[in-house]
């Protein structure tokens, strides 16, 4: 027996451990060439010791979500034009630049896709690593380097007191990741954000990196927010998994869930291309289409001109971000899909 809940998004009751709660954001970036829609009503939380991984194709509105929350977004073009963002209860929106920065490092902190252009190639890393305790803690240079060696040794890089002076273009890519994440973990925010923290790295570094966060969230209690396209590499460390697709979550479910039986034919068709050991030499599955220009995303659902199950009414009516029940599904789950039951029986 299959039933649905019509409410957009469970926002459920925020306890002692709920660190953030975004509610109904919407982004736009305005342009000569019109206002793209960015982030259309994004609704997640994060508690302290989860992690939450952001799944989607490059421009569905996963950075751009996040570089809102951190309060970095570029201003103008971006804009937040509604919504919330609640860290430890207060609405950050309605904070004043000099209170939100005090936020950021101390509160929350972000780990960068790309390192090597996020660190300053001109600063050693041992004066980028302490410069955080120069200026939220106050502390001298010499004992901010003293800092910038225990920091170095903590995600283990390897003689860090020979190696905090030098450069960023003298460590490997998996090393400046490392340093990226020491940078995040320097002043013991109670959140990170870390946007594709993996990308260009090969996969036994990837699997380092990944171990060296889920084991720092571990001490630390911190909640996370992994932001990635790719579905292997959340499988082993998410709680949750919120998929996006044109600004969207289209799917919300815990991780165990999403890989047994996709409710949404979009999360379907990413757990679809994922290589397997066993479809040796078969021609590899591929979401057909591309995403939609945020310019002018299609009525409905957004996903209706590539989803192979889109019939009229996924044209015309938009489906909301509806709570989903199944026999056999223990965990709440949401599904932005008409046809959510029909994509799990096909899953199952």
């Amino acid at each position: 027996m299959a039933t649905v809940a019509s409410e957009a998004a469970a926002s459920g009751t925020p306890g002692a451990s709920r660190l953030l709660e975004v509610r109904d954001l919407h982004v736009e970036f305005r342009t000569r060439d019109g206002v793209a829609r960015a982030v259309n009503g994004v609704d997640y939380s994060v508690d302290a010791g989860e992690t939450l991984a952001v799944l989607g194709e490059s421009g569905s509105g996963k950075s751009v979500t996040a570089q809102a929350v951190m309060g970095i977004l570029d201003t103008p073009p971006g804009k937040i034009t509604s919504g919330e963002i609640l860290f430890q209860g207060r609405d950050l929106l309605k904070l004043k630049e000099d209170e939100r920065r005090k936020v950021r490092g101390a509160g929350m902190a972000m780990i960068f896709q790309d390192a090597l252009s996020s660190l300053n190639p001109v600063l050693s890393v041992g004066e980028q690593l302490g410069e955080m305790y120069v200026v939220h803690k106050g502390m001298s240079r010499k004992d901010a380097k003293a800092k910038a060696v225990e920091l170095m040794d903590r995600v283990r890089i390897p003689a860090a007191r020979e190696r905090v002076g030098q450069y960023p273009h003298q460590f490997s890519g998996g090393m400046r990741q490392r340093i990226m994440i020491a940078m995040a973990m320097a002043l013991e925010p109670s959140l990170i954000i870390a946007d594709e923290p993996t990308t260009a790295l090969d996969v036994t570094v990837q699997a380092q990196v990944m171990d060296l966060l889920a084991e720092l969230q571990r001490e630390m209690n911190m909640g996370l927010i992994l932001i990635t396209h790719d579905l292997g590499v959340v499988a082993d460390v998410a709680d949750t998994i919120a998929v996006m697709y044109a600004g969207r979550i289209v799917e919300r479910a815990p991780v165990h869930e999403i890989y047994r039986a996709p409710a949404h034919p979009y999360t379907r068709g990413l757990l679809e291309s994922i290589p397997r050991l066993d479809q040796k030499g078969q021609e590899l599955y591929a979401i057909k289409g591309l995403p939609p220009n945020l310019m002018n995303i299609p009525p409905g659902c957004a996903f209706h001109p590539r989803c192979p199950m889109a019939q009229d009414v996924c044209r015309t009516d938009e489906p909301p971000l509806a709570r989903v029940t199944y026999e056999g599904l223990t965990a709440e789950r949401r599904s932005a899909c008409h046809f959510w039951k029909e994509t799990l029986d096909a899953s199952r």
